[in-house]
């Protein structure tokens, strides 16, 4: 190798020093449409830093869930563009996309747990975002390295003393727990949640809403939430992020935000123009 050769080499596989991380997800003109012909998504752009964590909300339909299946192409975009951590998810095939998605924990609504297993075995399924085999199946074929971590996943949630319970035998509050430390067994860099307080009873709502954020938070991971309880877009997020029309028509710092505030929006974007501080997006064009 040349001098030139390694000059090239040191200067693709180092970032720059001081370098700003690239944003951990990036959609730019996003459009999706159903069978039918309704537009849910139409030309939506949308920012999220590294580490930062945004609430999203609307009214049903507008698109939450979508955006969020979108970003890691559960569900495909018509057409516009996605990124996640700088690289092109559209253009992303195979192995290159699965890469992607290891790096992304999803929590849905439904917990998609194997109710007849223990808590631990559940979570030692999250290893497989990293490597497949039957030695990922169960807690008791696994290796002690990856039972050790589901077991440090579930301490972290606060249920190391159920590994051993099946989770068919758990409350909704404790399988979503379960669920939790399943993603993070996945080790991601960007939580993507679909309304994982919607099962429960406030209580154990509002606690799981704490979990996930202070778990973020601790482990610097980007957070994307869809929330319809204004006082966990306010208390577990940086940012409100609402939807309308397809598109953002709202963003704008959770510090200081009113919740009581944020019901407007749910009346239709006119509704917001009464409270002039909410929105800082309009629809189609600035405030």
């Amino acid at each position: 190798m040349n001098d030139v050769e390694r000059t090239a080499v040191t200067t693709a596989t180092w970032p720059a020093v001081g370098a700003e991380p690239a944003p951990a997800l990036q959609v730019e003109a996003l459009v999706k449409s159903f069978p039918g012909g309704r537009r849910v998504i139409d030309g939506l752009d949308l920012t999220v830093a590294a580490g930062e964590a945004v609430a999203l909300i609307g009214a049903n339909g507008t698109g939450k869930s979508t955006l969020l299946r979108m970003a890691v192409r559960l569900v495909e975009p018509d057409s516009g563009a996605i990124r996640l951590f700088g690289e092109d998810v559209c253009a992303a095939r195979g192995r290159t996309l699965s890469r992607l998605r290891s790096r992304v924990g999803f929590v849905f609504q439904k917990h998609n747990l194997v109710t007849r297993l223990s808590a631990l075995s559940n979570v030692v399924h999250g290893v497989q975002a990293r490597r497949s085999g039957p030695r990922t199946w169960h807690q008791a074929w696994a290796r002690r390295v990856d039972r050790e971590e589901a077991m440090a996943c579930l301490e972290a949630v606060g249920l190391a003393d159920r590994a051993m319970q099946t989770v068919g035998s758990l409350s909704g509050g404790q399988s979503q727990r379960v669920a939790i430390a399943r993603m993070l067994m996945q080790r991601p860099e960007l939580v993507l949640a679909d309304e994982p307080d919607a099962s429960l009873d406030p209580r154990a709502g509002e606690e799981i809403m704490g979990l996930l954020a202070r778990l973020a938070r601790d482990k610097g991971l980007g957070l994307v939430f869809v929330s319809h309880h204004m006082e966990h877009a306010v208390g577990f997020s940086d940012r409100v992020v609402g939807l309308a029309g397809g598109r953002v028509a709202l963003d704008r710092p959770a510090a200081g935000t009113d919740p009581a505030l944020l019901e407007a929006f749910f009346d239709g974007p006119q509704a917001t123009e009464r409270v002039v501080p909410l929105r800082r997006v309009a629809m189609g064009a600035a405030s």
